[in-house]
């Protein structure tokens, strides 16, 4: 495998792929960039946690599209009304749990589509997810 796919470079497009509707296992990689001690850790957990807060945002500007096409309340998906009812309880503080696998990209989707403030969806969603690869980096180290 390439050099550039295996260090920060490939774990930022890894962790994009990852926080955008399509599948992706940037955490196995991370966890395996730090046991290999090749680079630096905090370089590993800035592009693991700016790629997937990027990935994120990409989800919240298709949501914020959306929303001035079609109204909110043409949601089916029963994962995207379980996000709109966290996010209309919660506000951007239901955007702390965007890390998590299933329901993150509908509350990043969601938040868009609900118009949550691009900043505080941005301070929400990257302290979540740098939080979740810190507890990785902890684990892997």
């Amino acid at each position: 495998m390439s050099e550039a796919l295996q260090g920060p470079f490939g774990l930022f497009f890894s962790a994009l792929i990852s926080s955008t509707l399509l599948p992706g296992g940037s955490e196995v990689l991370l966890a395996w960039l730090v046991t290999e001690a090749t680079h630096s850790v905090w370089l590993l957990w800035i592009s693991a946690t700016a790629g997937n807060v990027l990935g994120s945002l990409l989800t919240w500007g298709m949501g914020y599209w959306i929303a001035g096409r079609y109204p909110l309340r043409s949601l089916e998906n029963p994962r995207h009304r379980r996000a709109q009812r966290w996010l209309e309880r919660y506000g951007p503080f239901g955007l702390l749990l965007a890390w998590l696998p299933i329901i993150g990209d509908p509350i990043c989707l969601v938040a868009g589509w609900l118009r949550i403030g691009f900043v505080a969806s941005l301070v929400m969603i990257t302290l979540g997810k740098s939080l979740r690869y810190a507890v990785v980096i902890g684990l892997a180290g």
